[in-house]
């Protein structure tokens, strides 16, 4: 089933350069990219983005990293999304990551993970999406190799 999902490449991994190669492997997976937004998140924003960890003793520090620089916001599409961007994602503990997964291969730290991924779709990615963009900043488009990634 097609669905879409939001991620984005945080300040860590914009900082290091890997916005082409984290692109460049969701699309090689076969997922389409149908929004993309290069922008520093202000603290509203992060605020509300990770409300769901306010309580914790690490969101102070959270929002703090997210707001110190640019990110690449994106919502990719394609068959089971959220599941498939979670697992080329890896853990988001970079240590418990497998090697291939982004997480496994850049991640250092952390709390320096390289990339957020929304973890359901009528959720956080719903949620994620619509903080992030409006509704006509999504394209609607067909990849010419579509109809050869799924029966």
């Amino acid at each position: 089933m097609s669905e879409r999902t939001f991620v984005m490449v945080k300040p860590d991994g914009v900082q290091r350069g890997l916005i082409g190669e984290i692109v460049s492997r969701f699309e090689s997976r076969g997922l389409k990219l149908v929004a993309g937004k290069f922008t520093v998140i202000d603290d509203d924003l992060a605020r509300e983005h990770y409300g769901e960890h306010e309580d914790k003793p690490f969101f102070e520090d959270l929002t703090d990293f997210i707001t110190s620089g640019p990110v690449f916001a994106m919502v990719w599409e394609g068959q089971d999304a959220v599941a498939q961007v979670r697992r080329m994602m890896g853990e988001t503990d970079p240590a418990e990551s497998a090697p291939g997964t982004i997480r496994g291969d850049f991640g250092l730290d952390l709390g320096r993970n390289v990339i957020h991924g929304s973890d359901t779709e009528e959720g956080s990615a719903e949620r994620e999406i619509d903080l992030f963009f409006e509704s006509d900043e999504l394209v609607e488009y067909e990849r010419i190799d579509e109809p050869w990634l799924t029966e």
